[in-house]
């Protein structure tokens, strides 16, 4: 019974273990058969064309529809640039996907180039297409029969407006609206009231216009008579005041009837007895209202108020008119009270003008710094560089790609006689004497010096040694420059430097002294950035004025712009 249990026991270890195995194997026969089956070629129209023109390079796989297939992007066809990439033509056959991808490829210099192989991803594994070489020839020109030209000259491009427009806009909009407002509460002639209109009105015309007023009132029906008495002492009192006697309004009666009979023994004014006499008793009939509460009938208010009328009629009448000497005083008068208010308005037009002037200072000084307010009104060069319209562009062959306040103009770079045959250099340069900045980006073809016979073959691998002793002689040399431009005091630093796509290179800065003469010594910074291929180094040098925040930001912002593509080839070629 222990032997049959025992032997039960083993089977079914057996089993299970043969269950395991044969699960496991058909896993990796679904995984080989998604990718053993799978098949890359590629073909080109052609191998031999002209400076310029495009070869049709396709990509051919054939591979399971359940697999992921993933084909080269960007600049991997290097030495040869990569025009346009089409879209992906899947036809299906059988349980088969067949996949093709058409690249326009071009070359613009002349010679014998490699197109590396291309990796594409089938599922998880990497395949090949093979290497394929190249003849770009040269256009031949016969110039017996083609004519020659000269050379166009550079086309000055517009620069774009920009947002100037709507800064000015809006500044003219604030400035009226100052102007209106300014118009309006100063400036303007403004309506007179009644009040207004009533105090420019003579006193004579005056005094009967409020008489004629006295009369429509309803003092008397209303048995107001207290009001009424003071209303109409109050206007033979005021006209008094400004034709006859100037403290009429202060004065009592007894003091302002004083006053008169003294004017008119005087042959000042030639008052009739009667008159002066009729003012007495109105002037004290008021007196008794106002203070002994004395009540007068209807009646005799009534002819007391045309007793006023006709008293008022007598001081004109007996008044003598200006002279001209008197009216030429009361002109000039006017016109030197109207020179006054003229004056007024100017002062609160300035002083309004001037505050609101400072406040905005203030203001957008608190807000973005009195210094970048300053630079705003005075003008300052690199800050409009900074706040200019930047320009995103490549430069050279590999490209650099680079952001810059302005667009980077190609220089004649003059090599040394010595050096001629084994290098070329392109340089692209922006230089602004009056912010201080200095661009310039550099790239240097290294000729191939393994291939005598000058077809141009694959340059032969650097090692990355080599290259980091090739850009430390760079580095050298181009500290030699400076040292030769006239600068001292050169602080170096030097650490490694990543774009943003990975491509690796070093970066050296530091600061440096520009020597004017003995006694203008002027600060500056500078940073320098190379990057080495297998038959390429290329460099961006950046030279800055110190102390300069607006140049800082630049400078930071074009180090942050810069792009290369990494070096597929070589990865793989080493996958």
């Amino acid at each position: 019974m222990n032997y049959d249990f025992r032997y039960k026991n083993i089977n079914a270890m057996v089993n299970r273990l043969r269950s395991s195995i044969f699960g496991l194997c058909s896993m990796f026969y679904v995984l080989f058969s998604l990718t053993a089956s799978a098949q890359v070629t590629s073909e080109a129209d052609t191998t031999k064309i002209r400076i310029g023109e495009q070869i049709t390079y396709k990509i051919n796989v054939e591979a399971d529809s359940l697999a992921l297939v993933v084909f080269p992007e960007g600049q991997t066809f290097m030495p040869l640039e990569a025009v346009e990439a089409l879209k992906i033509d899947t036809t299906k056959k059988a349980s088969k996907f067949l996949l093709s991808r058409i690249y326009k490829l071009t070359q613009f210099d002349s010679g014998v180039y490699t197109i590396p192989r291309q990796k594409i991803i089938i599922g998880e594994k990497p395949f090949f297409t093979d290497s394929l070489k190249v003849a770009v020839n040269t256009v031949e020109v016969d110039t017996t029969k083609q004519k020659l030209f000269d050379i166009k000259p550079i086309i000055e491009v517009e620069k774009s407006g920009g947002n100037w427009w709507k800064w000015l806009l809006g500044i003219l909009a604030m400035i009226a609206l100052v102007a209106f407002l300014l118009y309006w509460f100063i400036w303007r002639k403004k309506p007179l009231t009644e009040e207004e209109e009533i105090a420019l009105l003579p006193p004579y015309d005056r005094a009967k216009l409020a008489l004629k007023k006295l009369d429509e009132s309803q003092f008397l029906i209303r048995a107001e008579v207290k009001e009424y008495y003071s209303e109409l002492t109050f206007i033979i009192r005021k006209y008094l005041d400004e034709k006859v006697y100037d403290r009429a309004l202060e004065s009592t009666t007894s003091e302002l009837i004083s006053r008169l009979n003294l004017l008119k023994d005087g042959n000042q004014i030639p008052l009739s007895q009667e008159t002066i006499l009729h003012i007495e008793s109105i002037l004290q009939r008021a007196d008794l209202v106002k203070f002994a509460k004395s009540a007068p009938d209807m009646a005799l208010a009534e002819m007391d108020k045309k007793t006023i009328d006709k008293a008022i009629d007598n001081v004109k009448v007996s008044l003598p008119e200006p002279s001209e000497e008197e009216k030429l005083l009361d002109q000039k008068y006017k016109e030197e009270q109207e020179r006054k208010k003229k004056r007024r308005k100017v002062f609160i037009t300035v002083a309004i003008s001037i505050f609101l002037l400072i406040a905005t200072f203030v203001g957008f000084g608190m807000k973005y710094g009195f210094g970048y307010v300053k630079d705003t009104i005075i003008g300052h060069e690199s800050k409009s560089l900074l706040e200019g319209n930047w320009v995103e562009s490549a430069y050279g062959f590999p490209p650099i790609y680079i952001e810059t306040p302005q667009v980077l103009k190609r220089e004649a770079y003059e090599v040394p006689e010595e050096y001629k045959d084994k290098l070329s250099t392109t340089l692209f340069r922006y230089l602004s004497e009056k912010a201080g900045i200095d661009i310039q980006v550099s790239t240097t073809t290294f000729t191939n010096a393994s291939d005598p016979s000058g077809q141009g073959g694959q340059p032969k691998p650097l090692t990355d040694e080599e290259k980091a002793a090739d850009l430390m002689r760079a580095t050298e040399s181009y500290l030699k420059l400076l040292e030769s431009q006239g600068a001292k005091d050169i602080a170096v630093k030097r650490e490694k430097f990543s774009t943003p796509n990975g491509a690796e290179g070093l970066k050296v800065y530091g600061t440096k002294n520009i020597v004017l003469d003995a006694n203008d010594v002027r600060p500056a910074n500078y940073k320098l950035f190379l990057f080495r291929g297998d038959n390429v180094r290329q460099q961006i040098i950046l030279t800055w004025r110190g102390e300069d925040n607006y140049a800082d930001d630049i400078i930071e912002r074009i180090v942050n712009s810069i792009e290369l593509k990494p070096d597929e080839v070589l990865e793989e070629e080493q996958e």
